[in-house]
C-alpha cells in the first residue's frame, strides 16, 4: 500500500487515523503541528497527507499554502481532516486546494474511500 502522513494537533484524533489507515495496509507518519508536517513531508515523501485545519501555529490552510509554493511539495494529494462541517467551510476547502475534505467524527468507510480515490489519481 502507500505511504502517508498524518498532521493533526489532536494525538486521539492522529491515533484513530492511523488505527484506520494501517488496518487497510498503509503505512502511517504523524506530525503534531503544521511546522512538522512540512518538514516531515519533504523527509518522508508521502503518497497523500491527511490534514487538520484548526492547528496552533500553522494551520491547515497555511501548510497547505506553503506546499502549493514548494515544488517538491505542490503535487502530493491533501484530505482536509476537519470539525469545520458548514457547506461554506466545504467551498473555502476547494477553493484552497484540498482534494478532499471529510469531516470529524471520520467513519472508516469514508476516510478509505477518500483516500482510495487519491490514491488511484496518482
Amino acid at each position: 500500500m502507500a505511504r502517508l502522513l498524518i498532521v493533526d494537533d489532536k494525538t486521539s484524533n492522529r491515533e484513530l487515523l492511523r488505527s484506520m489507515l494501517e488496518h487497510a495496509g498503509h503505512e502511517v507518519a504523524e506530525a503534531a503541528d503544521g511546522i512538522a508536517g512540512l518538514e516531515l513531508m519533504r523527509i518522508e515523501k508521502p503518497k497523500l497527507v491527511l490534514l487538520d485545519i484548526q492547528m496552533p501555529g500553522l494551520d491547515g490552510y497555511q501548510v497547505l499554502e506553503q506546499m502549493m509554493a514548494d515544488g517538491e511539495l505542490r503535487e502530493i494529494p491533501v484530505i482536509a481532516v476537519t470539525a469545520y462541517a458548514m457547506q461554506g467551510d466545504r467551498d473555502r476547502g476547494a477553493k484552497a486546494g484540498f482534494r478532499e475534505y471529510i469531516t470529524k467524527p471520520v467513519s472508516m468507510k469514508q476516510l478509505l474511500a477518500a483516500v482510495g480515490r487519491q490514491l488511484q489519481r496518482e
